[in-house]
């Protein structure tokens, strides 16, 4: 999940009852590996014992920072070559392994900073994640997004469908944006992001970024007059005071939240002036539009400006599309009750719902609120019936 864009949350509710592009990124031949045995380096931990779990533990291995996903990526290709796919990686850093585009599966290779020792061990008593006893692997990316991302990539092998391992999306994104620009739309979408192997996540909120300045004239302390700081300060209370939510009920899914992340102010270096920067973010529900709360925001200004980045519009999808039905049949097929997830923060899944109209869902193993957390790890066993359920679903397709 994208930075700056703080650890999220989600709404979580149990399953209710069920109420060839032309010109796409496909190859004519499909992989000759679809559907057989998947190879996967050697030289492992002992749990490390099968070709979802050795690539795991590769990939967790390489330091994956955003702008530095290089080597990863180089990791994934080999991944795909020695299963007799084509792969490469393209302009931007994305490691392209195109296919059936009966389904899309796409994850990122980049994590935040952080170094947590790899291993794996087993899961204690009052682990959180795990069984007691099961083998757990810890390390940056285990949860966001590495395990997602290696659980597409062996069901892409398994099943013959298109991959796409995305880079900088703990940033800018800018391997979506590029992605949606550079092909068509498949028939539909899978995004890898920590769900946990049970859970399929439905919608993501929009994200409006943008950064304040001002300047005013120096002055004595003691002059009545506002400075710049104050400005900044006035404008921001009143952003917040806009979007207070009149219900202290209103799920947060539902609210527009807003957060200063960033504040900078004072006298210029030669002292004759007042300056204030401040980034802000504001987050926005699907029921409302990215340029209503761009509108409201810019309505509170009376001195200064505001320099928005590109905003990110908010997505919900049906739990009622084929693509979401096959995920609740494969869950039950694989032993889970399903949970229908709605996440507080932001993916490149709203990226991709912006710009292709085809189904789609966000999927992947581990718990979320060990995004980007120093504690970050995944079970092993996880992994594997995550790389199931999406074998099983990819099979499903026409």
């Amino acid at each position: 999940m994208s930075t700056g864009k703080e650890r999220e949350g989600d709404d979580s509710t149990a399953e209710s009852s069920e109420t060839d592009s032309s010109g796409s990124e496909s190859s004519e031949t499909q992989s000759s590996a679809a559907g057989t045995d998947v190879v996967a380096g050697g030289g492992y931990p002992e749990a490390c014992d099968t070709p979802a779990r050795k690539l795991l533990y590769d990939m967790v291995s390489i330091p994956s920072p955003s702008g530095e996903e290089e080597q990863a990526a180089k990791r994934l290709v080999d991944f795909f070559e020695a299963n007799g796919r084509e792969a490469w990686i393209d302009e931007v850093g994305n490691v392209r392994a195109p296919a059936s585009d009966a389904v899309l599966l796409t994850s990122h290779i980049d994590t935040v900073p952080g170094d947590i020792p790899v291993e794996v061990k087993p899961a204690t008593e009052d682990d959180e994640v795990g069984e007691p006893g099961e083998p757990v692997l810890w390390g940056r990316g285990s949860v966001d997004a590495t395990g997602p991302l290696v659980s597409m990539a062996v069901a892409a092998v398994k099943t013959g469908v298109s991959f796409v391992g995305v880079s900088g999306e703990e940033t800018s994104s800018r391997g979506a944006r590029f992605l949606v620009e550079d092909r068509d739309a498949p028939e539909a979408v899978v995004n890898g992001e920590p769900s946990g192997w049970d859970g399929i996540t439905l919608g993501y909120r929009g994200f409006l970024a943008g950064t304040y300045v001002n300047t005013s004239e120096s002055g004595h302390t003691s002059r009545p007059e506002p400075n710049a700081i104050q400005h900044a300060i006035d404008w921001w209370h009143g952003v917040e005071e806009t979007f207070d939510p009149a219900d202290p009920d209103t799920p947060v899914f539902e609210q527009v939240t807003t957060k200063p992340v960033s504040f900078d102010g004072g006298l210029t270096d030669d002292g004759l002036a007042v300056e204030a920067t401040m980034d802000v973010q504001l987050r926005v529900p699907p029921n409302r539009t990215v340029d209503e709360i761009h509108e409201l925001a810019e309505t509170e200004l009376s001195t200064g400006s505001v320099h928005w980045k590109e905003p990110i519009p908010p997505v919900m999808e049906s739990p009622r599309t084929e693509l979401a039905r096959a995920f609740r049949v494969a869950i039950r097929g694989a032993g889970g009750d399903v949970r229908l997830l709605r996440k507080t923060g932001t993916s490149d899944m709203n990226l991709f719902a912006a710009a292709w109209d085809c189904p789609m869902v966000t999927y992947g193993p581990g718990n979320s609120d060990l995004d980007h957390a120093p504690d970050e790890r995944l079970p092993l066993s996880d992994l594997d019936r995550a790389t199931t359920v999406l074998s099983d679903v990819c099979r499903d397709r026409p």
